[in-house]
């Protein structure tokens, strides 16, 4: 009890602090919108505009189609404007509304390359400044001011292609206007990602606008102190994760050509972070292509990967030992093994990771067999909750409890986002290196709850055709009153078909390309059960996964192995497993499955929010 009260009251601490912070930035954020203070943005425009960025997203001329129509799909959903000016429009989403005065889509536009697409362009960023170049509460966020300024020096030449000088001269003060506010507001984006971009987007409004040197001195030094900050010595985000490389690159790699084309020395420390973050890309990437899904990695943009890979100059092989990003790596003969080892980050850049330590995912042969669920793109809270517990990850669960505590209540998530309260503090790893590979590491996640801690053994032989597990439960602390029940959990890629052979002691897996594996457990028979995959473009899909049930107590150790079958153990394939039924047409989108129970509470959670929205 002493341990749980203690463990409550410095959650207890945390939230405060992290509310306090977060209520003075809004109202710093309420201050610089009032028009007492709106006066500091305004002032000259610059003359002209030198220099228009590269833009590395993917542009799709038909969706340029879909806008000329009236309809804007941005955000995993689909706003109509029915004729009316979209910023006008009732959005559908918080996230939707966000992307449309980012202003991203204008590369789809740009991609038509037509006469009616310059002229939407021009007409809709018209209409955006009539209606929001003063202030309005979601265009202005500090993080959606940067990804607009973004989109507008990139696609200048579309927007201002045939523009007459009135629309010149508006669009010149709109852009000095927001670069201003940016730099005053952007110390209040988001911790993480955001102030990054923040800080490149004033790096482009310094680069690509006559006569602003003074600006671009200071935005490379908020960039070069940002990416000092956020970035780790091994190349991974101090989020620890994998899609925040992505965003970040796409984004790092024209600055980095803008300052060429500039002809001006770009900041040592931008060059050397590209250096560093392109071969942890590779290190994440299975053998199919994919990145693996950890803590808030879903569907890998496979076009996107491919652009900003194509700018790797180094290609060496990644390294093996990400220790400062708490992950390894082990790979031989097109097998590849990729382990999570690390803590949670801060709380304050926890907003997507997850309970995953141990958690690993296995690829071969082009194809991924043992993954975690992933994280959607867009979905409901209730899947994205799902997504961050441990039973969602190929990990072991005790007592059907997740390794870390999440914030909770509505009014701290509201202000915090959910954020990652306590997790694993201690995760010694143990790495070793001959014929085999083997990464052992341990961590007390479910100390202080049930004074356990678990011990995970992974070994891959030198041909890449087997995997050996060891699961170890030590008592390690005051012992949980009750029985400790264990649950391992493989989960398997929804493209893999698994079928227990009849004696109920294995079970054989068939990948797509044709390949069979074998799982087996000396200490527990294994088990297929439901499971579902989160990680795709589309609908959740569902899944199977092998789970090895016991107890703690009576087996404090478990083995278990993965090989490639021999051809005489080769089953006839099964039929592919049943998809999620796609949506018939219909006036109204159906409502999304509920997300399944993988986890309960935390016995002993501190009750974050008790308090009615009343």
């Amino acid at each position: 009890m002493a341990i749980m009260a203690r463990s409550a009251l410095q959650d207890r601490l945390r939230l405060g602090a992290l509310v306090a912070g977060q209520e003075f930035r809004a109202v710093l954020g309420t201050i610089y919108a009032s028009p007492f203070y709106r006066w500091r943005f305004s002032g000259g425009a610059a003359e002209r505009l030198i220099v228009a960025p590269q833009d590395l997203r993917t542009a799709d001329p038909t969706v340029a189609e879909e806008i000329y129509s009236g309809r804007f799909p941005l955000a995993g959903r689909v706003g109509e404007t029915q004729g009316r000016s979209p910023f006008s429009a009732e959005p559908p989403s918080l996230e939707w509304a966000r992307e449309l005065h980012g202003f991203g889509w204008l590369r789809h536009l740009r991609a038509a390359d037509t006469e009616l697409a310059r002229s939407q362009a021009r007409a809709l960023v018209s209409d955006w400044i009539a209606e929001f170049g003063r202030y309005h509460r979601i265009a202005w966020e500090p993080e959606v001011v940067a990804r607009r300024l973004i989109a507008w020096f990139s696609h200048s030449p579309l927007i201002l292609s045939g523009a007459d000088r009135t629309l010149y001269r508006r669009f010149m003060r709109s852009l000095a206007r927001q670069a201003r506010y940016l730099y005053r507001a952007g110390s209040e984006t988001r911790a993480g990602a955001p102030r990054v971009t923040a800080a490149i987007a004033l790096c482009h409004a310094g680069l690509c606008m006559s006569g602003r040197g003074r600006l671009l001195k200071r935005a490379t030094r908020w960039l070069t102190e940002e990416l000092e900050a956020q970035i780790l010595p091994d190349g991974g985000h101090v989020s620890r994760n994998p899609r925040i490389l992505i965003e970040l690159l796409v984004d790092l790699l024209p600055l980095r050509q803008t300052f060429s084309a500039r002809d001006t020395q770009p900041p040592q420390v931008l060059i050397s972070t590209i250096d560093r973050m392109m071969p942890m890309l590779r290190f994440f990437r299975h053998a199919d292509g994919a990145l693996a899904q950890f803590n808030g990695m879903g569907a890998t943009p496979a076009d996107l990967l491919a652009t900003l890979l194509a700018y790797d100059e180094a290609l060496g092989a990644p390294v093996s030992n990400a220790a400062f990003s708490g992950y390894q790596r082990i790979q031989a003969r097109g097998s590849v093994v990729i382990v999570d080892t690390g803590k949670p980050p801060p709380p304050v850049v926890s907003g997507e990771a997850t309970a995953s330590c141990l958690a690993f995912e296995f690829s071969s042969g082009g194809c991924r067999l043992i993954v975690n669920c992933g994280s959607p793109l867009h979905a409901e809270p209730g899947w994205k909750r799902v997504a961050r517990s441990t039973a969602a990850h190929s990990t072991v669960t005790i007592n059907d409890t997740s390794s870390a505590r999440f914030a909770s209540g509505r009014f701290l998530t509201r202000r915090l986002g959910p954020l990652v309260l306590a997790g694993p503090r201690d995760v010694p790893v143990e790495r070793t290196e001959d014929e085999e590979q083997t990464v052992r590491a341990s961590h007390d996640g479910y100390l202080g709850t049930f004074g356990i801690v678990h011990e995970r053994r992974l070994t891959l032989d030198a041909m890449g055709s087997s995997i050996d597990g060891e699961e170890v439960f030590h008592q390690a602390g005051r012992r949980h009153r009750g029985e400790d029940a264990f649950a391992v959990r493989f989960h398997l890629h929804p493209n893999v078909r698994a079928s227990q052979t009849r004696d109920g002691e294995s079970i054989i897996l068939m990948t797509p390309k044709g390949d069979a594996w074998e799982f087996t457990s000396p200490d527990v028979a294994p088990r297929l059960e439901e499971s579902i995959f989160l990680g795709g473009f589309d609908l959740p899909r569902r899944a199977e996964q092998i789970v090895l049930h016991g107890s703690c107590a009576a087996m404090p150790k478990v083995s278990w192995r993965l090989e490639r079958a021999h051809a005489s153990k080769r089953p006839p394939r099964p039929a592919p497993a049943p998809e999620l039924p796609l949506a018939e047409p219909q006036t109204e989108a159906p409502p999304p499955p509920p997300p399944p129970t993988f986890d309960r509470d935390v016995p002993g959670d501190v009750p974050l929010d008790e308090r009615s929205e009343d």
